[in-house]
């Protein structure tokens, strides 16, 4: 494999498959096609200008190039800056949206960020507010035509013919070595980490995911793209498109990604566990408002899909009756994802074995994947072939990287694509690559040799005060599995036993309460109704079976409120801050071992 520079897509795109629609996002309510040529030229004259600020790499040192920050939505300005920072040899760095000023700070000053793109006016005022404590913060430009702003399109038109031609020059001096990015992972405890990504890491990545899923050289395919581009899953999948020749569209936002779906018709698309979840949880929202036949043909197909197992085929009567749920059903659902989806690749947490199940026995194939930001970020993914695929693993090692587990069962992983390192951070990464091995801090099993299953985080195994060691993840996994219950946290370190703090899934609550003539009034007093409490506390003993008796779930304490990015218990990726909720909840934790 001849190992290129990222930004090397847009020549590779030109001589393979050259598009009419390399990118496309909606402005002022109608799609916006760019083509590979138009982009070629927008990404060159960016550079250019960007030159012309004098950003600069260094090629012997490229700790010492110059950091570009941007804070945005998903959009192809995104990509321009990306790929027109990359070619003058300076270094990305991309910061969440949602990420506090406090942090927000730290970053750019960590970094030294010389120059920043936002893209609205909220984001701008976010940065405006701890620009003065930003020494090295030169210039802040808008993706969006702000009053008394600077727009990015100004740094384009600094282009002149003499710059055009350096950065031709610039691109050739730059090694595969050379650093795209500094990625700051927010984590679920501790202050960002600025993880170092060379070209190398991340291409390599690319065609290692390609070459294994397959990402085939499609042309004529596109995808939709909500899952936040800061993030290295989106980062290097938008390489894995841009490198096969597959369009990209970009989602409006969160709250119109139905809509997008059904206009764009995507071949695929990525995202998280909680997304999906969501998707799942209105869909039964809509199966329980119909009444009749509808409604009971609705829940018969769902709990048909239930069974499904891509390992085995369930013999010819249970075929043929999903066959008859995927046509009088399922087809609709798949409408609602645009007709056309062949694969959804699902990564960033657990996602449940009940949604890989159903999701698959409903043709809306969901393969789910691992990868630490720190890895560029791939090390598993099931495949496209039933063989290669097993529900509740997240498949087989990628080709061309390494994986072993520890004694601990930690899962050690090595190969081109580990990062160079930490930021300014040589302790930290010592911690972590020991002999060339990244230590991921996540804990797994080989099912049948070769699919991984991760079982757990190290650091979130706790142990009660009888000394027994508990892995929470996999008890929360199980739990979620129910229509009833939104998000939970188990807990118990140096306690008695396990307990849980249990957030409801209020809209099928509400169902339950209705059922059963119980007026819901509030969230807040639905939670103390007694029958609610007795029926959450059988349904946590109809769950606790599936567990050791040291794992059951002995008491809990029901929360009115969703776990959210905004209130401060979720990270930008939707992983549980753990210690966040500890701190927040402490109150309910105490009850639950007051007794």
């Amino acid at each position: 494999m001849t190992i290129q520079r990222l930004f090397d897509c847009i020549d590779h795109q030109l001589q393979h498959f050259p598009k009419q629609d390399m990118l496309a996002a909606k402005e002022n309510g109608q799609w916006v096609t760019y083509s590979t040529e138009k982009i070629k030229d927008i990404v060159n004259r960016f550079s250019a200008g960007l030159y012309k600020l004098g950003v600069s790499g260094n090629d012997m040192m490229p700790m010492g190039s110059d950091k570009i920050a941007i804070i945005s939505n998903n959009r192809p300005e995104w990509v321009f800056t990306d790929l027109a920072v990359q070619q003058i040899g300076a270094i990305l760095v991309p910061v969440y949206p949602t990420t506090n000023p406090l942090e927000l700070e730290f970053i750019l000053n960590d970094a030294a960020v010389k120059y920043m793109f936002v893209s609205n006016e909220e984001l701008l005022q976010k940065v405006k507010g701890i620009a003065p404590k930003i020494p090295s913060l030169q210039g802040l430009y808008t993706f969006d035509h702000i009053e008394g702003s600077a727009h990015w399109s100004e740094v384009t038109a600094m282009a002149d013919e003499a710059s055009l031609q350096e950065v031709e020059s610039i691109k050739k001096t730059i090694p595969v070595t050379h650093l795209a990015t500094i990625i700051y992972t927010s984590g679920t405890t501790g202050t960002p980490k600025g993880v170092m990504l060379s070209h190398k890491n991340i291409y390599c990545n690319v065609q290692f995911s390609k070459q294994s899923f397959p990402f085939n050289d499609a042309p004529d395919t596109k995808v939709l793209s909500f899952l936040p581009l800061n993030h290295i899953f989106e980062k290097t999948c938008t390489y894995i498109y841009l490198y096969s020749g597959i369009s990209i569209y970009y989602a409006e936002s969160l709250e119109t990604i139905g809509d997008d779906l059904r206009e764009v018709k995507p071949n695929g698309f990525t995202t998280v566990p909680r997304l999906l979840e969501k998707v799942f949880e209105r869909i039964m929202a809509k199966g329980a408002e119909l009444t009749g036949i509808k409604r009971k043909l609705f829940f018969w197909a769902v709990a048909l899909a239930e069974q499904y197992d891509n390992q085995r085929s369930g013999g010819l009567w249970y075929q043929l009756q999903l066959a008859l749920a995927n046509k009088l059903i399922f087809t609709k659902w798949r409408e609602a994802l645009g007709g056309n989806v062949s694969y959804i690749v699902t990564g960033g947490a657990a996602c449940q074995v009940k949604l890989l199940r159903i999701f698959n026995a409903a043709k809306v194939p969901v393969y789910e994947g691992y990868g630490p930001t720190e890895n560029s970020p791939v090390i598993c993914v099931n495949r496209q072939t039933n063989n290669d695929t097993r529900f509740g693993t997240v498949g087989p090692v990628i080709n061309g990287i390494e994986v072993k587990l520890a004694d601990d069962g930690e899962i050690c992983v090595t190969g081109p694509c580990v990062m160079e390192g930490y930021y300014k951070r040589p302790d930290l990464t010592a911690e972590v690559v020991i002999d060339g091995w990244l230590h991921t801090g996540d804990i797994g099993v080989w099912v049948e040799n070769r699919f991984l299953k991760i079982t757990d985080r190290k650091k979130e195994l706790f142990k009660t005060s009888g000394g027994k060691y508990v892995a929470p993840q996999p008890i929360e996994n199980k739990l979620k599995e129910s229509p009833f219950v939104e998000q939970v946290m188990v807990v118990g370190a140096e306690r008695k036993f396990v307990g849980a703090l249990i957030v409801p899934s209020f809209s099928s609550l509400k169902e339950w309460m209705k059922g059963k003539a119980i007026p819901f009034t509030s969230n807040e007093a639905a939670i103390t109704n007694p029958q609610v409490l007795d029926m959450y506390k059988n349904l946590v003993e109809d769950f606790n079976q599936f567990f050791n008796h040291v794992e059951q779930i002995k008491k809990f304490e029901l929360l009115p409120r969703e776990w959210t990015i905004e209130t401060g218990e979720m990270t930008p990726k939707m992983s549980l801050k753990r210690k966040v909720v500890m701190e927040k909840y402490k109150d309910a934790i105490e009850r639950i071992y007051a007794a």
